[in-house]
């Protein structure tokens, strides 16, 4: 008989392109041996060029999905990712704080695939005052960390480091920046609240980089699920991300910024 697998949940918006999002957790974790559920923010109409159109959850019926699965599967471990309106943060993190599951990954989407950001001041807003409390990891993008903190571009270590310092403060217990660029690699930080961690990979020259950030997070999430520290459940989801990035790096399935390929090994 097989083991139970671990149960993670993520919250966040369907991509109908299967790039991003909910799929991209889903599959991540299929690959990682993980039993995903999900949560669905909202409902986008999009394809590796735009996002055509969006259909929004309402927070009554977000959190009637959060209970349905938390109060019967539980989990493991939580990851959030699209949630893109206020009133979602805030019904997010008051289903997470009634329930408690841990550990809770916080991918803050909050730019699209070209940098801009997408929603009001006010998300920002409630980002740092509901959710980064309770997450054990943050895990945003250079451009997504100078919305946060409404800050000028990240464009040094000293930068970074002063970025990620002050998410800490806020409330994160751990942050990690994603995706500096130093000379051929790309590095992710993370900062405990003491110390800074470096975890490089090289670079790889494509397009198809659609859903990393998600693909990252949700790999973290599985692997910290499954017992592994931070630092080692970090290296291994930046290997396994690194590796589907490169799988997929020569594909063109759309006109614009493909998927990664998520296989096992």
């Amino acid at each position: 008989m097989t083991h139970e697998p671990v149960k993670l949940l993520t919250i966040g918006g369907s991509d109908s392109g299967g790039a991003a999002g909910i799929q991209a957790d889903l599959k991540t974790w299929t690959v990682l041996g993980g039993y995903g559920m999900s949560v669905v923010t909202a409902v986008t109409a999009q394809n590796s060029q735009t996002v055509q159109d969006i259909a929004w959850m309402t927070p009554q019926f977000v959190q009637s999905q959060l209970e349905a699965v938390l109060s019967d599967y539980g989990a493991t471990a939580v990851k959030t990712g699209f949630l893109g309106r206020a009133e979602l943060v805030i019904a997010v993190s008051a289903l997470l704080q009634k329930y408690k599951p841990a550990p809770i990954v916080i991918d803050p989407v909050l730019v699209n695939h070209r940098g801009q950001s997408m929603f009001p001041d006010v998300v920002r807003q409630v980002y740092l005052a509901y959710l980064l409390p309770l997450a054990d990891l943050v895990t945003p993008n250079l451009v997504e960390t100078a919305v946060l903190l409404q800050t000028s571009s990240i464009d040094s270590y000293t930068t970074l480091r002063r970025a990620a310092t002050r998410l800490h403060e806020i409330g994160a217990k751990n942050v990690l920046i994603k995706s500096f660029r130093d000379g051929p690699n790309r590095v992710d930080v993370l900062f405990d609240g003491a110390t800074f961690t470096d975890f490089r990979q090289p670079h790889i020259e494509t397009a198809n980089t659609h859903g990393s950030g998600d693909v990252l997070s949700a790999a973290i999430c599985a692997f910290l699920a499954q017992g592994l520290t931070l630092t080692d459940a970090l290296t291994q989801a930046q290997q396994f991300t690194h590796r589907a990035i490169e799988w997929a790096a020569h594909w063109q399935l759309g006109g614009g910024h493909g998927p990664l390929a998520l296989f096992g090994d």
